[in-house]
């Protein structure tokens, strides 16, 4: 039978309704069915613009991270024994050419900048080792911390789309920072300014059926308000509002690197997405979701912003449970 679910704390709304699609288990019978999709993407090392020893055919590197811990940037000559590397995206959501220091909203001020994970061409963070995915979050928390200090940025959009069915363009594993000149309005819906929203929810959900896994001080749970199969909130039960307030780098990063090795023991390969909720405000608490792409919207999504998911969260919960690393 559908359910009708409100937001925790928000006017939003999404329908349960299991009787539409597969049920949790049903998803691994369809293993490789789901996977990054779309021949546009599937190139060899050799074209593969993001690996090693193609460094030229992108821009230069604005940050290239190596084994010895130095951080470079590329304009004295291209870094070869990059581990992982950040440079100007060359089709940019947002730019800081051509823009004044009075007039950064009326001209699309801002930075776009990829972030290739990893010099190998079919890895990606699911199947990540301990330093590798370490490593990778200790460039996010790195990037986010820079351009939050640059003059004009107000917000910093740190985002992965693995798999044409998540927006990927490009088959080898990278993600994506926007950073920008205003803070998106839904963020200042979810601050209350007497306390925290978000510790309340980490609070109700660590007692629930929900809850797939406690770590380290890390919440993992599908959400009483889950607007997509199998998403997965990731916070911290201490309260900070950002990554600059990430002390333990790597205990966060294995919590993740663990919940994607496990759906992908449900799965095999699939598309997904993982976003960070963040912002410079004291008030706001720190998420992760992660989003697989089993579903797209369609006109009713589009028409009324209720969205409709076929597995309800704590069947997810249960399924994930029995695969994810204690």
């Amino acid at each position: 039978m559908s359910e009708v679910r409100k937001h925790y704390f928000l006017d939003e709304y999404c329908i349960i309704a299991p009787e539409r699609g597969l049920r949790p288990s049903d998803f691994e019978k369809r293993r490789g069915e789901r996977g990054d999709g779309g021949s546009a993407i599937r190139v060899g090392e050799e074209e593969c613009v993001f690996c090693l020893g193609n460094e030229a055919k992108t821009p230069p590197g604005t940050a290239v991270y190596t084994s010895d811990g130095v951080v470079r940037d590329e304009i004295s000559g291209v870094v070869r024994d990059w581990l992982v590397r950040c440079f100007p995206n060359r089709y940019p959501v947002l730019s800081p050419d051509g823009c004044s220091i009075d007039d950064h909203l009326g001209c699309g001020f801002g930075f776009h900048e990829v972030i290739v994970e990893t010099p190998l061409h079919d890895r990606e963070p699911s199947s990540f080792s301990d330093d590798e995915i370490t490593r990778l979050v200790g460039v996010y928390k790195d990037r986010y911390e820079f351009y939050m200090g640059v003059a004009g940025v107000e917000f910093v959009s740190l985002f992965k789309n693995h798999g044409s069915s998540a927006g990927a363009s490009i088959l080898h594993s990278h993600s994506q920072l926007v950073a920008l000149p205003l803070v998106p309005p839904r963020f200042s819906l979810e601050v209350d300014g007497e306390e925290c929203r978000f510790c309340d929810i980490i609070t109700f959900e660590s007692g629930s059926e929900r809850l797939i896994l406690m770590r380290d001080g890390w919440a993992v749970f599908a959400p009483y308000f889950s607007r997509y199969p199998f998403e997965v909130w990731i916070a911290p039960v201490k309260h900070f509002s950002d990554l600059s307030g990430l002390d333990d780098v790597s205990s966060f990063a294995l919590v993740l690197r663990d919940l994607l090795s496990s759906m992908r023991a449900l799965f095999g390969e699939f598309s997904y997405n993982y976003v960070f909720f963040q912002c410079n405000s004291k008030e706001y608490h720190l998420h992760v979701k992660v989003f697989p792409r089993f579903s797209v919207s369609a006109g009713f999504e589009e028409n009324t912003g209720i969205y409709i998911n076929s597995v309800a969260p704590e069947d997810a919960a249960a399924e994930l449970r029995g695969v994810i690393r204690p």
